[in-house]
């Protein structure tokens, strides 16, 4: 059986300099000091040292913080994040993701994608217990679009640093991994400062809603009954804190494909309806869009996001 590490550095010691080498002897004794005093000196040290090792080895690690709503927003009709690539620096200008159908200039229509528009929309920036402590404001709309997922990305006039110089806020990191069906997430809304938890259900290999479709979605267990004004919320894993997601529509009444009453269709075309299932949007994707300095680029190797 394999032995503590303390017991068997402790062990080696005792049994003589020939089996620890990294042991040096102990040399003549000292002014006043006993041979035996010297050996007591040298055990002492090892097992210290040991001992210093072991509680390196066996410190839990820093535990993650808890889902709060530090660096999410609210918008005048829904919900959004300040949110960062996880090689974003921190005077790269800020991005404020939320969904396609929450842009200010109305739904994108099918097949349309939205590029560098410029915009001047705010966003009410909330702290840690949901509180608005500022306004955020974009420069432009660095992405959006309807089709194939249904995702807004502003780009603002602060950078990273300032945001959490101003307000001590940092902004949410995406995560670059595809979540697994199981994995416990979290919605958390801005708009209505509240937070919404459950798993990952599944994944909808096509979910149709009126004239738009998107790809891969997210279904969530029935806990994650979102409403109105959730929209554009990010999902988070709660192992990690990072954004797997961006919460954007649920069937409300039962109605096949329909506004507000999307449906599932699979592979070989089967339609599944799911009355009060609600879904996200996937974003592990989204990373490999953005480059230095924040700056989209939609012909980057890895970027599967729709171009104009």
């Amino acid at each position: 059986m394999r032995k503590p590490l303390v017991a068997s550095l402790f062990a080696l010691v005792i049994t003589g300099a020939g089996a620890a080498p990294a042991v040096a002897a102990p040399g003549p004794a000292a002014p006043g000091k006993s041979a035996d005093a010297a050996v007591k000196s040298v055990v002492g040290d090892v097992v210290d040292t040991a001992d210093k090792t072991v509680a390196g080895l066996t410190a839990p690690a820093p535990a993650v913080q808890a889902v709060n709503f530090a660096g999410t927003v609210s918008l005048s009709n829904c919900s959004g994040s300040v949110v960062r690539m996880p090689d974003s620096e921190d005077n790269d200008p800020a991005l404020v993701m939320t969904n396609g159908h929450c842009l200010e200039g109305g739904f994108p229509t099918p097949g349309q994608v939205i590029v560098d528009r410029a915009s001047t929309r705010t966003f009410g920036l909330l702290n840690s217990a949901g509180t608005r402590v500022g306004t955020l404001r974009a420069s432009k709309i660095a992405y959006g679009t309807m089709t194939d997922t249904d995702m807004a990305v502003y780009q603002l006039t602060t950078t990273y640093a300032q945001i959490k110089s101003t307000y001590g806020i940092d902004a949410l990191v995406y995560d670059t991994a595809r979540p697994a069906v199981g994995t416990d997430i979290s919605v958390v809304s801005g708009y209505w400062k509240r937070i919404y938890s459950c798993d990952v259900d599944g994944f909808a290999y096509r979910l149709k809603e009126g004239d738009w479709t998107w790809k891969d979605s997210i279904r969530y267990t029935s806990a994650c009954n979102t409403i109105g004004g959730t929209s554009g919320s990010p999902v988070l894993d709660v192992a990690t804190n990072k954004v797997v997601g961006v919460n954007n529509t649920g069937n409300e009444s039962g109605e096949r494909c329909t506004l507000n009453n999307p449906c599932e269709v699979d592979a070989n075309g089967t339609v599944t309806v799911r009355r009060g299932i609600n879904y996200a949007q996937q974003t592990w994707h989204v990373p490999a869009c953005f480059g230095v300095d924040n700056k989209l680029d939609l012909s980057a190797a890895g970027c599967v996001l729709p171009k104009p």
